[in-house]
Parts: structure tokens; C-alpha cells; sequence
């Protein structure tokens, strides 16, 4: 049956909602008055009192001031001045910056420009992103494989069960002795990786190092986060019972003959725009690889460590740490087995050319897991197999490059582990990292640290956004100097809306988001409305989608507005679990630190 939702969801605490929803609602949205609203560009959620308030007026029209109204009764309540006129770095759009800083009395605003527009309605409130930190939590629920989602938890979005996969075939890249080709096996649980139906263990990777880590670094917080998931009831926060659900699938994906581990759970070829139920190809592991074998043993030490407080999980944290090292041991043994689709298809079949996550350079898969398992036993051998510090560069965590979360958890737990070689650097260029993001940022246009430069926007550049994010966040924690935090929110403004596109890149927020992603469900499910809370690639001016039908409109050359909001564009719009988890660190940390948690 199709269901027809109004196309819009509007996230503010205004609306009501109970303390175990997600935080978002199917409503109506609200009015606007003036039809210029889309030349405003801000946060589309709103602002915590005390921190920063900026919105971008894009026009060619400058204008001399702004004022704010009360929503409820269009009462004025602010007025300033805005700013000179300046072109953006990269897209060179005229802009006037409108700051209203000091106004801190929380309660539902618009921005008014005269002889331009009124923006989108806005929240100012003290929790104001936390219906926002609860829908992109929850929002890996909706990623489930393998479980139906009923509507007492999905809502409108409830769907039957697919992919069981209780049923998958080793492939002939895969065989080994004790598990020749034809052999079926079980895996099941896990997420959805995209807006495909596949599950890789390189990108389910990074995706729960950084939940982890958000859960070491903001237990206090996600434990009292109510998800309204089907394990609301038990004794575990819903946080931890979501990564579970990932976990025990990853376990699954290792050999326990030799320790090696599968480097994705795939159909042969990416399934149609179908529901999960009505997919029914055949599944299959492929080769075992280095990449995904130390990606596995850095979550699983990790994870054996921010499970073994809780009693109600037996045995799970040994099972965990076990894995990690027989995963270790492997990777000693098969320091260079590459996955490399188009050759793996040369030798076998069937051809599988489903998501490749291939990657040659495994030095960062090796200091992340080697960082994890120290960490996890306070063994100093790990961490002297390894160069911690291959050469001078420090890049942002991606599924092909995790050092960094290396370098987080190191930092993280450094005043409770021996000394190492070369611990106090450690420190020093995470902060590094973060410095140079800082550097100018409030000089530019928007006022925000994504977009210094063009190669920001790149495949999922949402990602870059988050995780420039957790890099000042991780800075912060380090120094306890408040310029990191005001940075790392900036970025959470880019991407709930104060952006060169204007677009809310998180599904079921703000009055102007993604609408439709790449992302199966969203299209074939009957609801107009997509899945909520989850967050789309953004700007992408590859546009490695133009050559399959999609086309980008006039206004989309630059990097920075190369966005298209098509189910069709899998290079701009699609979403990704790796994408959704940064955003989840971000939003927890902000929330924690504005709310009055700020260690």
C-alpha cells in the first residue's frame, strides 16, 4: 500500500515527542511568509544560546541590516547589521554574513532581510541538536539486514525482513581448505552498508571505530540516548545495542580455521530499486584480505574493551579481544593480500562488481590496529611492530586511511598506558590536524572550516565536513581551549544548511533537505518522505553519476554547489554508514559539551 506522507519533516523541541523517540516528526511544514527564504543559508535546526549564531545571505542585492521575529506572532526581537558584501571562495555567489551572537533567549525564530526574504523558521534552546543526535543514532537501525522493521519502531518506514543470509556461499576467491568452494555458511544481523543491500567489512570499519569512540569518549550521554529500538527494554543502552547488531555480524566474517577475514558479504551484482524482502540473489563472502583483517582485529579490540564492564553480555568482550588477535596474527602472515575486484573476476567466477573498498597501503590499517590491541593490553610489542609514523602526513580518517583513529585512541587513553616510542607526538599532531583546519575559517565567506579548499568536496564530502569535526573535537579534549568546539559547529551549521547549496543534508530535518537519496528503501518503500537520519554525500564535482542519466543542473560547477538531489545520483545523494557515523560523533559531542557535559 502506498502511504502519502507530507514531504517535509521538520525536527524542533517545539514539536511534541516522547522521551524515547527519535526526535523527528512527520508534520506539516511550517509557513513561510516571503517566497525569498532560500537566499538565507543557516542551520536549519537552530542554535544553542551561548554559542555562535551566523546565517549567509546570498543575493545580489546587498542589503544594510536584518532583524529576527518570534515565530509564534512575527514580533520583532533582534536587528543588526550585516556585513559587507564579499564573493564565496569558490562558487565567487555575493554574500552578506548576518552574526546574531549575542541573542541567547531560546524559543522559534526567522531571519528577516529586507527586500530579500525571511528564512526558515529556527530553534534556539539548549539541547537543540539532541532530536538530531537521536535520529542519526537511529538511524543505523533502519540500515538493518536480516530483521523485518515493524512500525511500532520504523513508523511509517516499517518494512518485512530481508537478506537473511543465513544461506551465503563461500566464493572461489574465498575457498580454503575447511571451507571449499560451494560452502555455505551463516552471517547474518549487520548493516546495510549504502543505499545498496551489500555489507563490507573495510567500511563497517571505520563506521564502528568511530561509534566506539564516540561511546568511550560520550558514555553519559549516549547512555541515556532512547533510540525506540526493538532492545529498548534491556539493561544496555540503545547505542551499544545498535553497534551490536554490526558486531556480531563482523564476527561472523572470520574464519575461524586460520583467523583471516572475508572482505564483504555481496550479491554477484547490486540489486535492483527493490524493497530487502523482494531480493532474493544469491550471497557470497569473497577473498580474505589485509585491509579488512586488520580493520577487523582494530574493532575488535576496541570493542572488547568498551564491552567488558557490562556483566549482561557474557563472554562477549573475550570472544571480541580473541578475534582481534587471531585477526592480528593473520595479517602478520598475509601482510599484502590485496582485494583487487578486476582481478579477483579475471580468475573467478561469478563476477562480482558490487562496491570494491580495494586499497593497496595497509601502513594505516596497521597503526590503527596496532593502536587498539596496545590499548586494549598495554602489550608495548604491538606498537613496536609498527611505524606509528610513517612519514609527515596526518590525513582525515576515510575507509582507505585510519590512522587517525589510531592516533584518537592513543590520545584517548595515553595517561593510563606505559610509554611507547614517540608517544608525545602523538598529541601533538592531532593537534596539528587541527590548527590547520582552523586557519582562517572565520575569514571565509560561511564562516566554517569545510571548503578551504576545493578538494574538500569529493565523494561523500559530508564525511570530510564530520570528520574535520571530530578532529577539533579530539583537539579540544586535548588543550580544553573552546576555539576547537566553535569550529567543530561550524561544520554541524555546513551541514544542517548553511551551506553553497542550501540544502539540510540529513534526512527528515530542516524545511529544505534531501528529499530523495540513493538509497533503495527510500525509493521503493511507497512513502513519499525518505528514511530520516541519515545523512547524504553531498557536493561531488567528480559527478561520477553524469554518465548513467543523471543530469546536474546549470548552477552546480562549482565544487562547492555540485550537488543534485536525485535518487538518480549516486555520486552526490547517496548515503553511507561511514558517512552516517562521523555525523553521530559530532552531534553527540556538541550536544554533550553544550548541554554541560564539555570533557
Amino acid at each position: 500500500m502506498i502511504v502519502n506522507v507530507l514531504l517535509l519533516l521538520v525536527c524542533t523541541p517545539i514539536l511534541a515527542q516522547t522521551t524515547d523517540e527519535p526526535g523527528y516528526t512527520i508534520s506539516p511544514n511550517i509557513p513561510i511568509t516571503d517566497n525569498g527564504d532560500h537566499a538565507i543559508r543557516l542551520n536549519q535546526i537552530g542554535f544553542y544560546p551561548t554559542a555562535s549564531k551566523v546565517a549567509v545571505i546570498v543575493s545580489s542585492k546587498p542589503a544594510p541590516a536584518f532583524y529576527l521575529i518570534r515565530h509564534r506572532d512575527e514580533t520583532k526581537v533582534f536587528s543588526s547589521k550585516l556585513a559587507e558584501t564579499r564573493p564565496t571562495e569558490l562558487s565567487k555567489e555575493p554574500t552578506q554574513t548576518a552574526d546574531f551572537t549575542t541573542f541567547q533567549t531560546p524559543g522559534t525564530y526567522r531571519l528577516v532581510v529586507p527586500g530579500i526574504g525571511t528564512s526558515y523558521p529556527f530553534v534556539i534552546a539548549p539541547d537543540v541538536h539532541r532530536g538530531l543526535t537521536k535520529a542519526v543514532w537511529k538511524g543505523f537501525y533502519f540500515q538493518r539486514a536480516s530483521t523485518a522493521l515493524p512500525e511500532r519502531y520504523a513508523a511509517v518506514w516499517h518494512r518485512a525482513a530481508g537478506h537473511p543470509d543465513d544461506s551465503v556461499v563461500i566464493h572461489p576467491s574465498a575457498a580454503s581448505a575447511t571451507r571449499p568452494v560451494g560452502t555455505v555458511i551463516k552471517s547474518p544481523r549487520g548493516w546495510y552498508d549504502a543505499g545498496d543491500y551489500n555489507k563490507y567489512i573495510v567500511n563497517s570499519g571505520i563506521t564502528m571505530g568511530t561509534l566506539l569512540a564516540a561511546y568511550e569518549d560520550y558514555s553519559a550521554l549516549l547512555d541515556t540516548l532512547a533510540l525506540n529500538i526493538p532492545e529498548r527494554t534491556n539493561t544496555l543502552p540503545d547505542a551499544l545495542d545498535e553497534i551490536l547488531w554490526n558486531l556480531r555480524w563482523m564476527l561472523t566474517m572470520q574464519d575461524p580455521a586460520d583467523g583471516g577475514v572475508y572482505h564483504k558479504l555481496t550479491n554477484a551484482r547490486f540489486d535492483g530499486m527493490i524493497m530487502p524482502a523482494a531480493a532474493h540473489t544469491p550471497r557470497y563472502v569473497v577473498q580474505k584480505g589485509t585491509a579488512a583483517t586488520l580493520d577487523f582485529a582494530a574493532v575488535m579490540a576496541q570493542a572488547s574493551r568498551v564491552l567488558r564492564p557490562f556483566k549482561q553480555l557474557p563472554g562477549l568482550a573475550d570472544s571480541c579481544f580473541q578475534a582481534a588477535e587471531l585477526a592480528w596474527q593473520w595479517a602478520q602472515q598475509h601482510p599484502r593480500e590485496v582485494y583487487d575486484q578486476a582481478a579477483l573476476n579475471n580468475r573467478y567466477d561469478p563476477d562480482i562488481v558490487t562496491g570494491g573498498y580495494g586499497d593497496r597501503d595497509f601502513a594505516d590499517e596497521l597503526i590503527w590496529a596496532a593502536a587498539e590491541l596496545y590499548t586494549t593490553t598495554q602489550k608495548v610489542e604491538y606498537i613496536q611492530l609498527i611505524k606509528l609514523f610513517p612519514d609527515r602526513k596526518n590525513p582525515l580518517p576515510s575507509w582507505a586511511q585510519v590512522r587517525l583513529l589510531g592516533y584518537y585512541t592513543l590520545a584517548r587513553h595515553a595517561q593510563r598506558l606505559p610509554d611507547y616510542p614517540g608517544k608525545e607526538n602523538v598529541t601533538m599532531r592531532i593537534i596539528k590536524v587541527a590548527d590547520e583546519l582552523l586557519r582562517n575559517y572565520d575569514q571565509r565567506s560561511y564562516h566554517m572550516v569545510m571548503g578551504a579548499t576545493a578538494k574538500d568536496y569529493l565523494w561523500g564530502s559530508s564525511s570530510v565536513a564530520a570528520n574535520q569535526g571530530i578532529a577539533l573535537i579530539q583537539a579540544y579534549r586535548l588543550t580544553q581551549d573552546q576555539k576547537y568546539i566553535a569550529a567543530a559547529l561550524s561544520n554541524l551549521d555546513y551541514l544542517l544548511g548553511r551551506n553553497s547549496t542550501g540544502y539540510c543534508f540529513v534526512t527528515g530535518f530542516g524545511s529544505f533537505s534531501t528529499q530523495h537519496p540513493h538509497h533503495r528503501p527510500s525509493i521503493a518503500d511507497g512513502v513519499r518522505a525518505p528514511v530520516p537520519g541519515l545523512l547524504a554525500g553531498g557536493p561531488n564535482p567528480g559527478k561520477q553519476d553524469k554518465a548513467e542519466g543523471c543530469t546536474y543542473g546549470p548552477d552546480t560547477h562549482a565544487p562547492d554547489k555540485a550537488y543534485l538531489d536525485h535518487d538518480c545520483s549516486y555520486a552526490s545523494n547517496e548515503i553511507a554508514i561511514n558517512w552516517n557515523a562521523p555525523l553521530a560523533y559530532l552531534a553527540v559531542a556538541l550536544e554533550a559539551y553544550y548541554t554541560g557535559g564539555k570533557k
